[in-house]
C-alpha cells in the first residue's frame, strides 16, 4: 500500500454564481413579456380609438336636425327635382352632343357652324378601318353596336388597336355570338408602329365624335341617326358576348343580347298602344345617357342639400363643445382643438344621422310619388329620385357594416385583454422567482454572519484562555519583588481580571 495518500479537491459550490444564472434565465423571458405586454397596450389604444369612432353617440337634437333636414330635401325634390324623364334626357343630350360635335370639327379645321357639315368634315379626315366591315356587323342600323371597335370606352379603344396590328374587326352576331371578321383596309391599316398608332388611337377618337349624332345623311334628311352606343350599353354588349351568357330564346338567340339590342334601338322603352304596337321609338344610346347624367344631376341638388344640413350642423355643434371643453379664447388656443371629434366624416354618429335623413327623405319621395302617380305603378318608379335611393342604401350599408367593424374590434380587444392578463400573470410568476432567488441569497448571507460570528466566538475564546495562562504563570513567579516596589499593585491586578 502506497504511504502517500491523494486528497483530490472538489471546487466548492459557487453559490452566488448560480444565483446570477438563476437570475438571467428568469429576467430574459420576463423583459419579453415587458415587451409583448406594451405592444398589446398600443394595440388596444388603437382599438378604442377605432371603436369610438364606430360608437353611435347622437342624441335626440341629433335625430331632430336629421329628420327636419330630410324633410327639407323631400319638399326641393318634391317641388324642383319633378319626375325622372327619358324624353327630356334624350331632347337635352340631343342638343348637347350636336354642340359638342360642332365644337371639336372646329377645332379641326371645320369653318361651319351646321351639324351635317362638321359630321362629313369628320367623317372624310378620320375613316376608320371597321368601317368596312359594316354589313359583316348588321349595317348601318346595327354595326355601331355589334362592332365593339365603334364602342366610345376604352374597350373600344382596345379593339381599334387591336384591328390596326391583326387587320381584324371584332364584336357579335346577330344572335350576340362573338365574331371576327378580317378587312381589306390597306389604307387605313398603319404601315409602321406610329401609324397604327395614329389610326388607331387619333382616327378613332374623331370618329367616335362624327358618330355621336348619326351620320351626316341622316342628319340632311332630318333624322336622329343611329349614334353611338353609351358607355352603359356598350358595357352591356361586351359582356353579353361572354359565353356565361348562353340562355337563348326560340330564334336561337342569345336573350341578354337581344335585350340589349331593343334597348339601343328604341324598342324596349319606347311607347305602344293599348294592344302594344309600337307608336314610337325611345332609343337608349349615347346621347341618351348624356341626357340622363343630367337628369340625375338634377336629383342629386335635394341629396347634395341633405349632406350639407347634416354634416354641417353636426361640424358646428361639435366645434362649439370643444372650443367650450377646450376653454378656448383666442386663435392661438384653437391648437387645443382635437380636430378628430368635430369633422363630419368617418364616424358612426354622422353616419346614423345621414341614415336618419335620407329614410325621412325616401319616405316623403316614395309617398310624393305614389299620390301624384294614382297609386304605386311604373309611372309611380318614374318619380322616384333614384340619386336618393342610391344615397339610402350607401347610408344604410355603411351604417350597418360599421355596426358589424366595431362588434368585431371589440371582439379583437377582449381576446386582447385577456392576452394582457394571461400574460401579467406571467410576469407575476417570473417575479416570484426573482424573490425566492433574492431569499436564497438573504439565507446565504445569514449563514455566512452566522459563520463569522462563530469564528469570533472561537477566537475570543482562544484569546480569554491565552489570558488566563499568562496570568496563572505570572501567579507562580516570585511577586514579591514586584509587591515591594509597587504596594498593592498585585492585588489590584487580581481584582481587575
Amino acid at each position: 500500500m502506497d504511504g502517500n495518500i491523494k486528497i483530490e479537491l472538489k471546487p466548492q459550490f459557487d453559490f452566488d454564481s448560480e444565483c446570477e444564472k438563476v437570475e438571467l434565465e428568469i429576467l430574459k423571458p420576463a423583459d419579453e413579456v415587458d415587451d409583448m405586454l406594451e405592444e398589446i397596450e398600443e394595440q388596444i389604444s388603437d382599438l378604442d380609438i377605432s371603436i369610438d369612432n364606430l360608437t353611435n353617440e347622437a342624441d335626440k337634437l341629433d335625430y331632430a336636425v336629421s329628420i327636419v333636414s330630410g324633410i327639407i330635401a323631400g319638399l326641393i325634390d318634391t317641388l324642383w327635382a319633378g319626375e325622372f324623364s327619358v324624353d327630356r334626357a334624350n331632347e337635352w343630350g340631343n342638343k348637347e352632343v350636336d354642340n359638342f360635335v360642332v365644337k371639336i370639327a372646329q377645332t379641326q379645321g371645320y369653318k361651319g357652324d351646321d351639324l351635317e357639315g362638321a359630321i362629313r368634315h369628320l367623317e372624310d379626315s378620320f375613316p376608320l378601318a371597321a368601317d368596312k366591315a359594316t354589313n359583316a356587323f348588321g349595317g348601318g342600323l346595327q354595326h355601331h353596336l355589334r362592332d365593339f371597335s365603334h364602342h366610345p370606352t376604352l374597350v373600344g379603344l382596345f379593339f381599334s388597336l387591336l384591328t390596326q396590328f391583326t387587320g381584324n374587326v371584332y364584336g357579335t352576331d346577330v344572335a350576340g355570338i362573338f365574331k371576327v371578321v378580317h378587312v381589306d383596309a390597306t389604307e387605313l391599316i398603319g404601315k409602321n408602329f406610329p401609324e397604327k398608332i395614329t389610326f388607331g388611337v387619333v382616327n378613332w377618337f374623331f370618329h367616335m365624335v362624327s358618330d355621336m349624332a348619326g351620320s351626316s345623311t341622316s342628319v340632311r334628311e332630318g333624322k336622329l341617326g343611329t349614334g353611338l352606343p353609351g358607355p352603359l350599353v356598350s358595357l352591356l354588349k361586351e359582356i353579353s358576348a361572354l359565353p356565361i351568357f348562353r340562355n337563348m330564346n326560340e330564334k336561337g338567340y342569345k336573350e341578354f343580347s337581344v335585350w340589349i339590342s331593343k334597348l339601343f334601338n328604341g324598342t324596349l322603352l319606347g311607347e305602344r298602344d293599348g294592344s302594344g304596337k309600337l307608336i314610337e321609338a325611345v332609343k337608349f344610346d349615347l346621347r341618351t345617357e348624356v341626357g340622363v347624367a343630367h337628369e340625375i344631376e338634377r336629383q342629386s341638388l335635394p341629396v347634395i342639400v341633405n349632406e350639407c344640413i347634416v354634416r354641417g350642423f353636426y361640424f358646428v355643434r361639435r366645434l362649439y363643445v370643444e372650443i367650450k371643453d377646450g376653454n378656448v379664447k383666442s386663435v392661438h388656443d384653437l391648437k387645443n382643438i382635437n380636430w378628430n371629434n368635430i369633422l363630419p366624416f368617418k364616424n358612426r354618429t354622422v353616419a346614423r344621422m345621414i341614415t336618419i335623413s335620407t329614410t325621412t327623405f325616401m319616405v316623403i319621395d316614395i309617398a310624393d310619388a305614389a299620390i301624384r302617380s294614382g297609386g304605386f305603378n311604373a309611372s309611380c318608379v318614374l318619380r322616384l329620385n333614384f340619386v336618393g335611393i342610391g344615397r339610402f342604401t350607401i347610408a344604410l350599408g355603411t351604417d350597418v357594416f360599421m355596426g358589424w367593424r366595431k362588434g368585431k374590434k371589440s371582439r379583437e380587444r377582449m381576446l386582447l385583454k385577456a392576452e394582457s392578463l394571461y400574460l401579467l400573470e406571467a410576469k407575476m410568476y417570473y417575479g416570484e422567482g426573482l424573490m425566492w432567488s433574492a431569499v436564497k441569497d438573504a439565507t446565504q448571507s445569514v449563514d455566512s454572519l452566522y459563520e463569522a460570528m462563530q469564528r469570533l466566538s472561537l477566537q475570543i475564546a482562544n484569546d480569554m484562555k491565552a489570558v488566563h495562562i499568562s496570568i496563572d504563570s505570572i501567579a507562580e513567579t516570585d511577586v514579591s519583588a514586584i509587591e515591594e516596589q509597587n504596594k498593592g499593585l498585585t492585588s489590584e491586578l487580581l481584582d481587575i481580571l
